[in-house]
């Protein structure tokens, strides 16, 4: 039997390492779902390290947390999935809290927040009652994950947490937390691009797509098709 403390430090090192790379969010799932009998103390792990570390770090935990709950529903571990949905607002607090530190996390907790509504981790009506409670910490000048970064645009964005920083009186991300952010969401903005256009192995998904496009076949159909198979008729006649 592994050592509960040697497992718990390998885990916190995990999470102390996320980064915006789908591997490293797999990783630690994969590591909590195999030390899943000690499925209570990973939970506590992952809280503590919210409430420890960079709006940056907490930002890749909450992706994580999303891949967590999907893998331990599909092994149908469900304590973790129950954990979390008793925890989420508790995690929320921690990833954007109410004082404005955590404003460029509000896109990050709502898009993961969707993820885990349309896995069926989460009821509508909690990922609607937290929303109102996110609508008032979106203070910061927007920091969007999912448009596309120029030049101009980071050193703006910069700019804006940077003065941010110095106005509100709360402690904020230094400059190289704030290009670390960027390139992070720069990646991710990769990856959901590429999921987007991505087809299943099968590609079952896009024929039926395509044939729910597809509209009845009607009369003129029938007739547009014996047009054409007379002007075929006719062509090899000439020929």
């Amino acid at each position: 039997m592994a050592d509960p403390f040697e497992v718990r430090m390998r885990f916190t090192s995990q999470l102390q390492h996320l980064n915006a790379s789908v591997n490293s969010s797999q990783k630690a799932a994969h590591y909590a779902l195999k030390y899943r009998d000690m499925d209570e103390d990973l939970h506590s792990c992952i809280l503590e390290q919210l409430e420890r570390n960079s709006m940056n770090n907490r930002a890749n935990i909450m992706y994580f947390i999303e891949h967590l709950c999907d893998m331990a529903q599909r092994e149908n571990h469900l304590n973790f999935v129950r954990m979390m949905q008793k925890d989420i607002l508790m995690v929320v607090d921690a990833v954007a809290p109410s004082d404005g530190s955590g404003a460029a996390n509000v896109k990050v907790v709502r898009r993961v927040l969707q993820g885990l509504q349309q896995k069926n981790i989460l009821q509508p009506d909690t990922v609607t009652e937290i929303e109102g409670c996110l609508k008032e910490r979106d203070t910061v000048a927007e920091h969007s994950a999912l448009s596309p970064i120029d030049a101009n645009a980071q050193r703006e964005q910069t700019s804006n947490l940077t003065t941010f920083a110095k106005t509100n009186g709360v402690s904020r991300p230094d400059k190289r937390q704030i290009e670390q952010r960027i390139e992070e969401d720069r990646e991710r903005h990769k990856r959901l691009r590429e999921s987007i256009w991505a087809i299943g192995a099968e590609g079952d998904e896009e024929f039926e797509r395509l044939w729910d496009e597809v509209s009845e076949i009607g009369e003129d159909d029938y007739i547009a098709a014996e047009e054409d198979a007379m002007e075929r008729r006719q062509a090899i006649e000439v020929e």
